[in-house]
């Protein structure tokens, strides 16, 4: 299975979209560097290639010749046809019925669209015909520009319509039908991206596949129409060897993605794999600005993480310090650049340069709750407020623009979007960024006393990089829709520029903020971008944990309440109680009320894990009980439906579903971390809080299941790792004994929320034995207050030091 490492999600509309990859089984150059692609092409990928040759060469496209084509080049910024307003729709197709964003910007194309289900399954076997699934989402840049410039076009929504059974699939709504399909484009073309293309069978069997194509042939690159008439051929008259084909691809793809754990095998050497992965790191690490590699770079929170808790249990070695030096650089240089939004905040998706100036401008949930957390975890081991102030706007962003009422958070923005009310056609970035002329016009006002009678837009202009012609590269702008722009990116430090016209910083730090206040104001009255309003269960997992670890830390009440509602919304609007089940998704319909399609889609794995970890981050920052037993619950139910008991570990979706024929456990940590990650540290905190010695036993299987990837390609799961590490270091258990309200107690849980503990459980033992923690934990009965005063334990395994009550030596204890 070839893994998107550095091009995940829109992310991965990235390898398509914007490394433009139009080809059908073309090794990518892009991946050859990656150390996890080399380990994996010892795998049944060039298997697969060569069992494919004779089917595919007619169809084979050059990725050379694409290359030197300069179609498309090869920055990350925008490229293709415009998208322009809307005119009355011509064609209505069935996907006008269905509540996902990405499928109805589809439901006029004149192409005969089929959601994902039984109804177009049933068609293609009664008429015989192949199946053509095109994958992506609604804020995929390179999705739109393939609607455009094909399944809005007549030709080829006739020869689509005629020929193909069409099956348009919201790859975030169906993540399992996705993964499937990637995995099998992927392992044969080196690559994969949306939007994504395959072509299958009746009996859903892929046989050929690939990402973004143009509609039509450049040069030696053929384009879509002359691809779909060539399968049309082949399926004409080769019918018998692509179906045979796609039958021996699957059979490879399940021996080469099997992931299991032999009897009585253990996990590996958890500071031995540590040691391994941030060597890799190390080596991937790009000093000047931070991150890893070049161009493209990716926020990778998976991998600043592992750099911090890496450092926890390395203090005092230069490798611990190094880590710890790559993971705050990087924060700092990210929350410098461009990727930052300095005016609206949040971070974009990713940047397109070596330095996070300009950036993909799509904005993702998964990133914001990510990204929070590694800001936080930032400030509690280096004390600086500025990591602080960065989680907070992340938070800010958050609550103002992916906010529903409901207390969910939508999935995303769109990068595209009319440069003004009257504009035709979108530009990526059009919201976002700023003329020299704009500025001057917004902030006019002489600052007093400032060096040679500066303005207010020439303080800064100078500190956020404002140039007169605009400060975007061509290299970054190949489509000219960045010209004469500016990506607003800091320059130089507050003092700085406050020397330099010789202001104060107080007074800088005041003039900086007012014009962002401005600036925002001006951006609000443009038109603003597609908003994705679909509210999925994973990623409202992953944005509760940045509430709650963010709240717990600052000890900010409002923060945490905000967690609790987003708890809440879960519990209303994503849980089947009758069926005990988590579902996938739901939606903000037109009357700003929560709806559900017909036939809700069940939870993934994504989704349990996702869910659980943020239950138990809101347990541990409000200790609220009913948080940590809906989370047990959840894990119970996770277990009932995705554990392999044969191999162990987690499969992603349920191996039960009879359409999805590959039952796979993903290998790693992308923009988003595996759920098999997540799920071994959930499993080892719920041992901890529950005592339930199974799910233990369970994480160590799961870890050893991976031992492979751990061993050899430890970069590719970063947060498995951190699992791993904890299952060798042992979680403490941190027992705080008072009253929740007293000023004693919430001075012991603050000094403990104040430090970067990755190995430790907290929890309240308030003196009531009849509620779940006691009933749980019969030791908690055990440990009381001491003269009267709230009391802390540390405790591993339960056998627990000397009782402490004040928070100054609990602080000292715990950094021991």
């Amino acid at each position: 299975m070839m893994l998107r490492l550095g091009f995940a999600r829109s992310p991965s509309s990235s390898t398509a979209r914007h490394i433009a990859q139009s080809r059908i089984f073309a090794g990518s150059p892009l991946l050859k560097n990656n150390p996890y692609t080399l380990y994996k092409s010892s795998s049944p990928a060039k298997a697969l290639q060569f069992v494919h040759k004779s089917v595919c060469v007619s169809i084979r496209l050059s990725w050379d010749s694409f290359r030197s084509s300069g179609a498309v080049g090869f920055s990350m910024a925008s490229g293709g046809d415009r998208a322009t307003r809307s005119k009355p729709p011509k064609h209505t197709n069935r996907l006008s019925m269905e509540k996902s964003s990405y499928l109805l910007q589809h439901a006029h194309n004149p192409v005969d669209w089929y959601p994902w289900g039984q109804e177009a399954f049933d068609k293609a076997k009664n008429e015989a015909k192949p199946i053509f699934l095109s994958v992506g989402y609604s804020t995929c840049h390179w999705c739109h520009v393939m609607e455009r410039e094909s399944f809005e076009d007549e030709e080829i929504g006739k020869i689509l319509s005629k020929n193909f059974v069409c099956i348009k699939v919201d790859r975030e709504e169906r993540p399992d039908v996705d993964k499937v399909y990637m995995t099998f484009v992927q392992a044969t073309s080196g690559g994969g991206g949306w939007p994504m293309s395959v072509w299958l069978t009746p009996d859903l069997r892929p046989f050929i596949g690939g990402t973004y194509f143009p509609p039509r042939d450049m040069g030696r690159r053929p384009g879509l129409k002359t691809v779909l008439l060539r399968i049309i051929e082949q399926w004409q008259s080769n019918r018998e060897t692509l179906e045979s084909s796609g039958e021996r691809v699957l059979e490879a793809l399940r021996k080469g993605t099997a992931i299991s754990a032999s009897p009585g095998e253990t996990p590996p050497s958890g500071p031995d794999v540590a040691n391994r992965c941030f060597q890799q790191l190390a080596r991937s690490y790009e000093e000047e600005y931070g991150g890893f590699r070049e161009a493209p770079k990716f926020p990778s929170p998976v991998n600043l993480m592992f750099l911090m808790s890496f450092w926890a249990v390395n203090r005092a070695t230069s490798e611990g310090a190094e880590a710890l030096q790559m993971a705050l650089h990087t924060l700092r240089m990210m929350a410098l650049g461009g990727i930052h939004d300095h005016v609206s905040q949040g971070f974009h998706r990713y940047s397109t340069d070596s330095s996070w100036h300009v950036p993909h401008f799509e904005k993702m949930l998964y990133d914001q709750g990510q990204l929070a957390v590694a800001y936080i975890t930032a400030y509690q081991v280096s004390g600086e407020c500025v990591f602080a102030d960065v989680a907070r706007d992340v938070l800010l962003y958050v609550s103002r623009d992916l906010s529903d009422k409901s207390g969910g958070f939508y999935s995303a923005e769109d990068a595209d979007s009319f440069p003004t009310a009257e504009s035709a056609e979108k530009r990526e970035g059009a919201f976002c960024v700023w003329t020299a002329g704009e500025i001057r016009e917004l902030l006019p006002d002489i600052v007093e006393g400032a060096t040679g009678g500066a303005t207010q837009a020439d303080i800064f202009m100078h500190h956020y990089g404002v140039k007169e012609q605009g400060n975007v590269d061509l290299a970054q702008d190949p489509h000219g829709e960045l010209q004469g722009q500016n990506v607003l990116i800091v320059r130089y430090s507050v003092e700085l520029t406050a020397v330099h016209f010789a202001i104060g910083v107080d007074r800088l730090s005041d003039l900086l903020a007012h014009a962002r206040v401005r600036l925002a104001e001006v951006r609000r009255a443009r038109p603003p971008p597609h908003l994705d309003t679909k509210m999925l269960a994973s990623w409202n997992g992953l944005m509760l944990s940045g509430f709650a670890r963010v709240g717990a830390v600052l000890g900010d009440k409002a923060l945490l309440e905000r967690a609790e509602q987003a708890a809440c919304f879960l519990r209303k609007h994503l849980w089947d109680d009758e069926d005990q089940k988590i579902l996938h998704s739901c939606y903000r319909g037109n009357n700003m009320e929560v709806e559900q399609v017909a036939s809700p889609i069940a939870g993934f794995l994504d989704d349990y894990a996702f869910v659980v970890c943020g239950l138990l981050d809101l347990f541990e920052a409000t200790q609220k009980v009913r948080w940590l037993e809906w989370a047990e619950e959840l894990q119970q139910r996770q277990d009932q439906l995705f554990w392999d008991s044969q191999g162990s570990g987690y499969f992603c979706s349920d191996p039960s579903d009879p359409t999805l024929l590959l039952s796979l456990k993903q290998d790693q940590d992308g923009a988003e971390p595996s759920a098999n990650s997540v799920s071994a540290m959930n499993l080892l905190r719920l041992s901890h809080l529950t005592d339930r010695r199974d799910w233990m036993q369970h994480s160590q299987h799961l870890l050893a299941a991976f031992s492979d990837r751990l061993l050899k390609v430890p970069i590719a799961l970063p947060d498995m790792v951190r699992s791993l590490m904890a299952q060798h270091y042992t979680l403490k258990q941190i027992v705080i004994c008072g009253r929740p309200d007293a000023e004693d107690t919430l001075s012991l849980i603050s000094s403990v929320n104040s430090l970067f503990l990755p190995h430790k459980v907290l929890m309240l033992a308030d003196g009531n034995t009849e509620g779940f923690l006691y009933k749980k934990l019969p030791i908690l009965s055990t440990l009381v207050p001491r003269d009267s005063k709230a009391t802390a334990y540390v405790c591993e395994n339960f056998t627990c030091a000397l009782p402490i009550t004040c928070p100054q030596e609990l602080r000292r204890l715990l950094l021991e």
